[in-house]
Formats: structure tokens, C-alpha cells, sequence
């Protein structure tokens, strides 16, 4: 059996799978912070002690996410859009745009049927359009990210957020509330501004169907249909325990395919004639 690991180091969040080739063997998740050497190294030894694994056990390492230079006992590291390429095609194999909503980016991606990178487009200018924005609101009006979902499922309907600029935003979240609108209502109008967001983003790649959502905002359910009826479009999102981790688990299959290609190389300069 060859085991091989991913780890996406991510603004917001550290995440790490390992990998025997057919099914991931264990998946750790820690808040990024600012050590992102001493985390990295952290959360890929829980994951070695999630799977029964020791470090001798992994054959390849494949980095990712924008602490991916940090990672001390990586093989080699990737760009987000290739790891959540290979993730997303991993998972839903008909994938051809992708959508990864982040702590601190979006990213909108367009990949041809071989999971190669055709397009892609940014939205890394302003918190307004990621998850933080989302998951500050909850914090402001005292409820946890945890609370969130149990939250939007109350709302009788949106108020309007339409603050390009997190710091408008979170006005207008104030005034919301010394109006004395319901927080879940507030919290739904947050979800549809975001959704705003995200589907000009993908609409900046071209539609092109299957779209296939990742990122840990993907957790509520909300945010998935909201995006799916905007776009009049069904959309793949990976099951709740594994939207956060599809960049790491590209890697991990990325990591077998440079694997495989290094052992036919080796076989091949052992072979040739004299």
C-alpha cells in the first residue's frame, strides 16, 4: 500500500489528508494562526496518529494554500487551483467550474475534462466576499460559527446587505439590528450577499456546468442552494465533513501520480542499454 499526504495551509484554517490511493486513510483540521510552520507540523502528526501511520509510512507530501512554502517536510507544493482541481474532479468527476469560498478568498475556477486549469478569477480584495465576513457577523450579533446554520434555518426572510466593503457591510449589520430585525434574517441577508458575489465571480470564468462547490462556508446548506438557484443550475457539494478538505485531498492524489511517474523514471534509467 502507498500512502501519500496533503496539507492545505490555508489563511483561516490548516487542513491535512492522508491517502492510500483508494480512500483517505484520516483528515485533521486546526486553526492556521501565525505558526504556520509549528501548525503544519502539528495537524499532519494528529492525522499520522488518526491513521496508525508514522511519518516513515507516507511516501510523498504535497503542499498547498498560501503557508504552502512553510511546510518543512513537503515533496514539492502546488497552487490552490491545481490541488482543488484534482480534489473537486476526485469527487464529482463531471466537474468543469469550480467555486472555493474561503476564509479570506474566493476563487472561481474553469478546468477542461482532464481537471487541467482553463480560467480562473479572484476575489482576494475585500473580506465582503468569504467566509470571515459570514462568520464575523455571527460573532457581532453573539453567535458562534457553529450557530450559524441552526441560525439561518429560523429566518423568515433576507434584509439587504449590499455593502461592497466589509466595513459598510458590517454597518449596515448594525443598523439592522438597532432596528431590531431578527439576527437570523440579518444572517440570511449575509448569505445572499455573498451568493451575489460568488455567482459574478464564477459568471467571469464562463457558465459552464457541472459546478462544484468546496470551502468550509459550504458546511451550511443554505449557502449551496442559495448559489444553486441563482444560477439556475444544480451544484455538487461534497458531503459537510469533507468541503474543507478537497485542496488537501488533491494533493494527496497529486502526490501518487508524481509518485508513480518518479518510480516508471527510475525503471526506465535502470533499464535503458549502456
Amino acid at each position: 500500500m502507498t500512502v501519500t499526504a496533503g496539507i492545505d495551509v490555508g489563511s483561516t484554517y490548516t487542513k491535512v489528508v492522508i491517502h492510500d490511493g483508494e480512500a483517505i486513510l484520516a483528515k485533521t483540521v486546526s486553526p492556521t494562526g501565525f505558526r504556520l510552520r509549528e501548525i503544519a507540523i502539528e495537524t499532519f502528526d494528529r492525522a499520522l496518529d488518526e491513521s496508525g501511520m508514522g511519518r516513515d509510512d507516507v511516501a510523498y507530501v504535497i503542499a498547498t494554500g498560501i503557508g504552502r512554502h512553510q511546510v518543512d517536510f513537503k515533496d514539492t507544493h502546488v497552487t490552490d487551483l491545481t490541488a482543488s482541481s484534482r480534489g473537486a474532479g476526485r469527487l464529482f468527476p463531471g466537474t468543469r467550474t469550480i467555486l472555493d469560498i474561503g476564509g479570506q478568498t474566493m476563487k472561481a475556477t474553469r478546468v477542461d475534462e482532464l481537471g487541467q486549469v482553463q480560467s480562473f478569477r479572484l476575489n482576494d480584495k475585500c473580506a465582503a466576499g468569504t467566509g470571515a465576513f459570514l462568520e464575523k457577523t455571527a460573532r457581532y450579533m453573539g453567535y458562534t460559527t457553529a450557530e450559524i446554520g441552526p441560525l439561518m434555518s429560523t429566518s423568515k426572510g433576507p434584509v439587504p446587505i449590499s455593502g461592497v466593503c466589509a466595513v459598510f457591510a458590517e454597518s449596515e449589520v448594525i443598523n439592522h439590528l438597532s432596528q431590531g430585525t431578527a439576527p437570523a434574517d440579518i444572517m440570511q441577508g449575509a448569505i445572499e450577499s455573498l451568493t451575489t458575489r460568488s455567482v459574478q465571480l464564477i459568471k467571469r470564468v464562463g457558465l459552464m456546468p457541472e459546478y462544484t462547490l468546496i470551502g468550509g462556508i459550504l458546511r451550511f446548506e443554505t449557502m449551496g442552494r442559495s448559489i444553486s438557484e441563482s444560477l439556475g443550475s444544480q451544484v455538487n457539494v461534497p458531503e459537510p465533513e469533507m468541503v474543507q478538505f478537497v485542496s488537501a485531498l488533491g494533493c494527496a492524489i497529486l502526490g501518487r501520480r508524481r509518485l508513480d511517474k518518479i518510480r516508471v523514471e527510475d525503471r526506465g534509467r535502470v533499464e535503458a542499454p549502456a
